[in-house]
């Protein structure tokens, strides 16, 4: 009951006074002398004279604002707690607005000593953030992270959608291990007498409850290519799984992928130019809408300008063939760690290295068939490679992976890997069957490249890899 007055009581207080979000308090929407009703976390409190100077943020912006509290007032918060403040807004020395509270309620205490891992005017290092996952939006770094992730995710669909691609919700739990690494995860269900009350003769009692293998999706590409036989464009954008022992940093055990297919795209060429104009209207519009959060990670890696480490964005991506690559990895082999090996690929060291060379984003094409999927169409010119690319892009390596997919049915029949669980795969080239090609995004290598963030486990809210599922 006393609960339940408090709260009336409050409601009625802040009754006369126009609630904002931070991002909202500029001079052009609220004017000084606006009675304002904020709500946020303490970042600072200051002990100043006859005022006291409280800065909050409720995760809108990754600005603070000011509460000057009188000290007759008798109101005194600390750092770390949950606050409501009511006031007339102020234009500061400086022109900036700040709150002169009339009134101030506590919503929820930060005892410090009680555990609370992250203390005021200290930096803590990404490791020891990572470890407090369930409090780490409430560091300004991660914070500005977050917002700048969902400021990437709204550029890519704007621009998909814009450019009249349907969206896919493609499967999670598939039969399909599209990759065909074995790195998929095996699902069943956690139920053994389900299980066995769903057995079938010849069906294995780990597969009964779907009468065959099922995993966690590796790539939506597949099923993206089904649909693009009768919508043309299309695009998934979702989690995906991989099942590897890696502690890299580019690695995580379910990390994000955008993924799109365009049916009647027949040339390398067109697909090269579709990932390089999407890259670069999408990343125009992050900069746009997000610089003040950019510039907020950013700093803490590099002391580069936002606008002159994007300068990658005036000038056209080379293009180089795997061949061309290679020459330039031989006669450079001096100067890297790892020995050049044609028939290997280009391992990360090397890619960062032609990133260098080219000084930015550069595609590699034309692969040799044995390092790529058997759903990549054979050259026309060789019959050794296939149209295939990589983007390689700073700091990162590898960002983008795609092909025009095998349009040939006697050729694809021959490669296919399990023609029992992909012959519906193989039909796609047998009914009304159209040239498509399409490409693989890693989200949080794009935003680890955009934020100059070297873990793409600090880019995404609650990661998993090998030995780690917390929450």
């Amino acid at each position: 009951m006393a609960l339940l007055c408090t709260r009336l009581l409050l409601r009625n207080s802040t009754r006369n006074y126009h609630f904002y979000r931070i991002k909202d308090l500029s001079v052009q929407n609220c004017k000084p002398g606006h009675k304002v009703n904020v709500k946020g976390w303490v970042k600072s409190v200051r002990n100043m004279k006859g005022n006291l100077f409280v800065d909050i943020n409720d995760g809108s912006a990754p600005q603070n604002f000011q509460l000057v509290i009188n000290k007759e007032k008798n109101i005194d918060t600390a750092y770390g707690s949950s606050v409501e403040a009511c006031g007339v807004v102020v234009a500061s020395p400086k022109n900036q607005l700040e709150l002169h509270v009339d009134s101030l309620t506590e919503l929820g205490k930060c005892p410090l000593t009680e555990g609370y891992p992250f203390y005021p005017k200290k930096s803590y290092p990404p490791e020891y953030i990572r470890n407090h996952l369930h409090l780490r939006s409430r560091v300004n770094s991660m914070a500005s992270t977050f917002r700048v992730r969902h400021e990437a995710t709204r550029a890519f669909n704007e621009y998909l959608q814009q450019d009249g691609f349907v969206q896919i919700h493609t499967p999670v739990l598939t039969s399909n291990d599209c990759e065909g690494a074995g790195e998929a995860f095996l699902v069943k269900p956690l139920n053994d007498q389900l299980l066995k009350g769903m057995a079938k003769e010849n069906i294995p009692l780990e597969h009964a409850y779907f009468d065959r293998p099922t995993f966690l999706t590796v790539s939506g590409q597949l099923h993206l290519e089904a649909m693009s036989h009768g919508l043309d464009k299309v695009y998934t954008f979702g989690p995906t799984f991989r099942a590897e022992n890696c502690k890299s940093n580019i690695h995580l055990s379910e990390f994000y992928m955008l993924e799109l297919e365009e049916a009647f795209m027949d040339t390398l060429e067109a697909l090269m130019q579709r990932v390089e104009d999407m890259l670069k209207k999408v990343t125009t519009s992050v900069i746009k809408r997000s610089a003040a959060d950019l510039r907020l990670v950013r700093k803490l890696t590099t002391e580069g300008k936002l606008e002159k480490d994007f300068h990658w964005m005036d000038k056209p991506f080379p293009r180089l063939t795997y061949e061309e690559a290679m020459n330039i990895l031989e006669a450079n082999e001096d100067k890297l760690k790892s020995p050049v090996r044609r028939k290997e690929g280009i391992n990360k060291e090397q890619e960062l290295f032609l990133v260098e060379h080219c000084q930015g984003p550069v595609f590699v094409c034309y692969w040799p068939k044995e390092l790529k999927s058997f759903y990549m169409r054979e050259s026309a010119t060789n019959p050794l490679l296939v149209d295939a690319l990589d983007l390689l892009v700073p700091h990162v390596g590898e960002l983008v992976g795609g092909s025009v997919r095998e349009d040939s049915y006697e050729r694809l029949e021959r490669k296919l890997p399990n023609q029992d669980v992909l012959q519906w795969y193989l039909d796609l080239r047998k009914f009304g069957s159209v040239t498509t090609a399409g490409f693989g995004l890693g989200f949080e290598r794009y935003l680890g490249w955009l934020l100059n963030v070297h873990n793409i486990k600090d880019v995404i809210p609650f990661p998993r890899w090998a030995h780690n599922c917390v929450m």
